[in-house]
């Protein structure tokens, strides 16, 4: 006998997973009527499905309202799409570390701020945001050269090297 995950909760957030289209609809309507229960309400604009390797494109349904399909989401800030790939993730982060570098253009510019200050402000202010969630990505060539690439740029800049 094995488990199988059923669901992934965190504050606001949930995914419910399924292997066929009628536990997808029994889990959501389960989930509509147990919220009812207790005075909460689902956002049925809100309510996303993806669907990976489907046998059907018969739509859930929640009070007779079709939800949304989507071909990616972002879950706990980290990008999931269709193709269960990494890509669209780390373009996302090296998205969000690029301004996280900017606002301390300032501090790269100082003579007065020591080359080791500045690595360890770009350690922890910069390369912390960057590699967020890197633990659940699938690592490939391809995204761990644009992860080096953006990493090298920035270090070029703090160095003074054109």
């Amino acid at each position: 006998m094995w488990s199988q995950l059923d669901d992934l909760d965190f504050s606001d957030d949930l995914a419910l997973l399924s292997h066929n289209h009628q536990q997808m609809q029994e889990k959501t309507s389960d989930l509509h009527h147990t919220s009812m229960q207790v005075g909460l309400t689902l956002n049925k604009q809100k309510t996303k499905i993806m669907r990976i390797n489907a046998g059907t494109d018969e739509p859930v349904k929640i009070e007779g309202e079709e939800l949304e399909e989507v071909e990616s989401f972002t879950y706990l800030g980290s990008v999931m799409d269709k193709s269960g790939g990494t890509d669209a993730d780390v373009k996302t982060r090296i998205g969000k570390a690029r301004p996280a570098f900017n606002m301390l253009k300032k501090v790269w510019s100082s003579r007065e701020i020591g080359t080791s200050t500045k690595v360890r402000l770009f350690n922890s202010n910069v390369k912390s945001v960057l590699l967020y969630g890197v633990e659940t990505w699938r690592t490939t060539k391809a995204s761990m050269k644009k992860i080096q690439t953006f990493i090298n740029q920035c270090l070029r800049r703090i160095l003074r090297i054109h």
